[in-house]
């Protein structure tokens, strides 16, 4: 059996394992704006970690941008978190249109922030124990890529819609396997070129309001977390960010799990998410 070919079934088993997982469901979901998709899924904190004054962590799912694949697929992660203590909330946004596009300009930018936004107003509703001050922003492929650019938003361009006045009050982010650099990605035709579907014609102009790597440095802490194994977003993509944010000044955190793919990230079978959740607990405390 070729490597290629050793590498491509497992990570086919992989993703497998995960998307055979039941759905957990959320204990509330709140909305943030009119459209369907347009919600927040938040998990109470439970287990021996829980307490007032646990720490609130947001996840953001996934799935090249693209319709197919919603929050759902990432909710025994969420739960998995709130297992260890945490409060979580999962945000879903707009994706590209049935399946063949990636991303919606502007609209999968808009929801993000918009969520964001009305993310302390809602967990304050939803999960009242968490505390606001200890917010870890993390977010699994394009999913992190979206993390990443939340956290960024006070470094936007001048006139941006989506920029903020100052930093966000979050203690870090912990990206996993992120689509952080889009030249990168490019070099590597990541998720068939998701993120230029997701740019559009356009695409040039919007690297400075999208790409993370435009956005540095952030002055928020960064942690990646990446499978050496990875086939769909190959560890050089989080490698060429973590390089980016060294030479801006940051000191970014980087682990690389040996022999583990794209999905063990997320999967609560994995002891790949055990470490996972360690990462996100060191910036949380």
């Amino acid at each position: 059996m070729s490597a290629a070919r050793s590498a491509a079934e497992r990570a086919a088993a992989e993703e497998t394992a995960l998307f055979a997982q039941p759905e957990a469901a959320p204990d509330v979901t709140a909305a943030y704006g009119p459209e369907p998709d347009q919600v927040v899924d938040f998990y109470a904190p439970r287990g021996p970690g829980a307490a007032p004054g646990t720490p609130l962590v947001v996840v953001v799912h996934g799935g090249a941008w693209r319709a197919a694949y919603d929050r759902r697929h990432l909710s025994p992660f969420a739960a998995f978190l709130a297992g260890r203590g945490f409060a979580v909330a999962s945000v879903e946004y707009r994706r590209g249109d049935g399946g063949r596009g990636a991303g919606r300009w502007p609209d999968t930018l808009d929801d993000v922030a918009a969520a964001f936004d009305a993310l302390p107003g809602l967990a304050a509703e939803a999960v009242p124990e968490a505390d606001p001050g200890r917010t870890v922003l993390t977010g699994h492929s394009a999913g992190g890529h979206l993390a990443l650019w939340a956290a960024a938003r006070h470094v936007l361009p001048a006139g941006s819609p989506w920029r903020l006045p100052r930093p966000p009050a979050v203690r870090g982010v912990v990206a996993l396997a992120p689509i952080a650099d889009f030249a990168a990605a490019a070099e590597l035709d990541v998720c068939g070129g998701a993120f230029a579907q997701f740019l559009g014609e356009e695409y040039e102009e919007r690297l400075a309001h999208a790409d993370p790597v435009a956005l540095l440095p952030t002055g928020i802490a960064t942690t990646l977390v990446q499978g050496s194994a990875d086939t769909e977003v190959p560890p050089a993509v989080a490698e060429a960010y973590a390089d980016a944010a060294t030479a801006a000044g940051e000191m970014p955190g980087f682990t690389l799990v040996d022999g583990v793919g794209h999905f063990p990230l997320i999967d609560p079978a994995s002891a790949a998410c055990a470490l996972v959740a360690e990462e996100i607990a060191q910036l949380a405390w």
